[in-house]
Parts: C-alpha cells; structure tokens; sequence
C-alpha cells in the first residue's frame, strides 16, 4: 500500500511496512511496573462552543483499561492549561472516576490551581484553597490526586519554604499518598524556575526535601524534564518506598527497564500513542525477556521524539492525530484549535513513524484518514 506525503525532504512516495499493525492485546496490568497513560480528550465537531464529546473520551479510556494501564486523568496531555479548564475537568473527573470503578481500572487526577484568576497575582492561602478544593473533589471521586505544578505558586511564592508550606499542608490533609509532578518548562514555559531555585539542582533539592518530610503521604514524583540523567540521579535519592514516575517521553525505554540501582516507573502522555507496543514490552519486561521488551519500545522512540519536538507543548496535537488516524475519533478537532499547532509535514511524518513502529491499527482507514488532510494542503493521491 502507498501514500503521497510531504515530507521534510519533498514529496514522497511512501510505502507502507509489510509486517501489519503489532495485535492490540487486552491484559491485566503489568506486575513489574506501574504504568499510567495520560490520556488525551476528544470534543464535539459540531457544537457551537467547545464542548468535551464525554462517551469518546471515555471510550479512550476503557481502551487504556483494557491493554493494563492506569490512566493519569485531566493532565496536561489533556490540554490542562491549553483549553481544558477547571470547570470541564471536574466533569471528567467525576465520569472518568465512576467509569474506572465500573470496569476495575485505576486512575489518578491532576489537581491544580487553574481555577483562579490568572490576570491577578494569588496569595500563597488562596493557592492553598484552589488545591484543597480540587483536591478534595477528585478524592471524594475515588480517585488518587497528582498533585500538577501550579502557576500560580510559582508566580507567588519567594523561594522553596513556600513550596515546603503549600505541599506540606496539601499532603498532610489527603486520604490516600499523591503522586507529585514536576513539569518542566519545556512542556510550560510559565513553570520555570518551580520549587524556587536558582537552578534544577536547587530545586530538586527542595523537592526531595518535600518528599522527605511527607514521605508517608508521597506515593511517587513524576518529572518531566526530558533529562535521563537527573532523573536517574533524583532516582536514587529518594526514599524507600517512593515511586519514580518517569515523564521523560525522549527516554522511557532505558529509564523504564532501569540499571543495578533501580527503574522508573510510568506516566506518560506518549502511552496514549503507543499503547498497543507499550502493553507488550511491559508484558515481556514483566517475562524477563528485555530482548522482546527493546524489539517493541525501540520502534517507538522515533515516533515519541518526533510527537515532542519543540515545541513540545504542541505534542498533544500529534496524540490526538495519531488517535484519529487509528479510529479512536471521527475527527481530528481540538480545545482551542490546537488541531492546527503542526504543520502537515510534521503530520505526513508522524504517520511513517507510527507505521514503521506497527502502530497504526488499520492501514487501510489510516490511509483513509490521512488523505484528506492531504489534501485540505493541496497534496494529491490521485
């Protein structure tokens, strides 16, 4: 099978791999790992305003379920902070919740401060309530709380003691130990310079001292800095029994099956693309065959590096195309128009990757998919 696509050297007369898509096998979760998928959204075409299309955000979701993951709810792959708001995400929180209950999946909730006024500086205390109150819905949903950075803290806060006062008291009234989140600024560019160094070393300084002092409270912390080094040396500093949640989309095969010392486990956005390949390398992992794990991951690297090229915050355009190339969606419409945040050369290219790494479940309906988007560019296929 062959398709005409724009690719950064010219136009291209691609033929599709011989192999076929990798099969979409359901399973119970991995055993040796934990791995949570950050799940995108899917909205209505036809509304007047943006409206969220719930049964096919959920239908993701049970889809995430079904292959073992867990699933990292109303994160930024979500578009938290580019389109998604306070107001909609508690809808999700509450439907995703009900739904993994239903199915026995398990899930955990972003909560953040997005519910304030961001045209006027926050006080410390009112930082305090927008997280208590996100906080206490998502657990009074079931849900586990991910704990997101907030712009507002670091807008407000004068160095890492605020951040030490504000998690402090956040962790000290949960019900069950969050998972932390540092997200760096190449995925938000207004979260530099969070938990109030100078540099990354001073601040995971005061992050590791946080997790220290809360400890019995702190399930595990997510960075997600795109630096294998310094998440393997945070690694290795923080307490017993405190997960590392890799968030590192560049590096996720070597940081997931770890050294001597240890291994990161997973919350990524890129498990919504890559699923289906993700589910059975964890599944070899969980084997022992690290053989199959790297023949499944490695395909996969290319098509991760190309969705997060800077700049990354636009990856989440790259997820939902890849989603609507494979069927999840009817459309290839987004919070905010974010549709259009990549060129269609990135897009031509996205779909070699994916059908190099076996990822696109259908060729034929990718093929489908793909050629009218070609075409709204002027690119035909006879």
């Amino acid at each position: 099978m062959r398709i005409r696509l724009p690719l950064s050297n010219g136009l291209t007369d691609y033929r599709l791999n011989d192999l076929g898509p990798l099969p979409v096998i359901a399973g119970a979760p991995p055993s040796s790992r934990v791995a949570y998928a950050a799940a995108h959204v899917v909205v209505d075409p036809l509304a007047s305003t943006q409206v969220m299309d719930v049964e096919a955000t959920l239908a993701f979701r049970r889809y995430l379920w079904s292959l073992g993951f867990g699933v990292a709810e109303v994160m930024d792959t979500a578009q938290r902070g580019m389109g998604l708001d306070w107001e909609t995400a508690k809808e999700l929180v509450r439907r995703s919740s009900a739904e993994a209950r239903a199915v026995g999946g398990v899930i955990a909730c972003g909560a953040n401060t997005d519910q304030l006024d961001a045209s006027r500086p926050a006080s410390l205390d009112e930082v305090i309530a927008a997280y208590e109150e996100q906080c206490a819905l998502i657990e009074g949903a079931g849900a586990r709380v991910i704990l997101m950075a907030s712009r507002a803290l670091v807008r407000c806060a004068k160095g890492p003691e605020d951040y030490q006062r504000v998690y402090g008291r956040l962790l000290s009234q949960l019900s069950r130990p969050a998972i932390l989140h540092w997200l760096g600024e190449a995925f938000d560019p207004q979260l530099k310079g969070y938990w109030g160094g100078r540099n990354e070393d001073e601040g995971m300084a005061t992050c590791l001292a946080v997790i220290r002092d809360n400890q019995a409270k702190v399930d595990g912390i997510k960075i997600s800095l795109l630096d294998m080094d310094r998440e393997i040396a945070m690694r290795r500093l923080l307490p017993a029994g405190v997960r590392m949640y890799t968030g590192d989309d560049f590096n996720y095969p070597e940081l997931i099956r770890g050294d001597a010392v240890g291994h990161s486990d997973a919350l990524l956005g890129i498990f919504d693309g890559i699923a289906p390949a993700a589910a059975l390398a964890l599944r070899a992992l969980d084997a022992g065959d690290l053989e199959r794990y790297e023949e499944l991951m490695g395909p996969t690297v290319a098509l991760s590096r190309h969705i997060f090229q800077a700049p990354t915050y636009n990856y989440k355009t790259g997820l939902v195309f890849l989603a609507y190339l494979n069927g999840h969606q009817r459309h290839f419409r987004m919070l905010q128009g974010a549709e259009s945040a990549r060129s269609v050369v990135h897009l031509a290219e996205l779909f070699v990757y994916a059908d190099q790494a076996r990822l696109l479940a259908d060729p034929e309906l990718a093929v489908a998919r793909m050629r009218p988007v070609l075409e709204l560019a002027g690119v035909g296929n006879g």
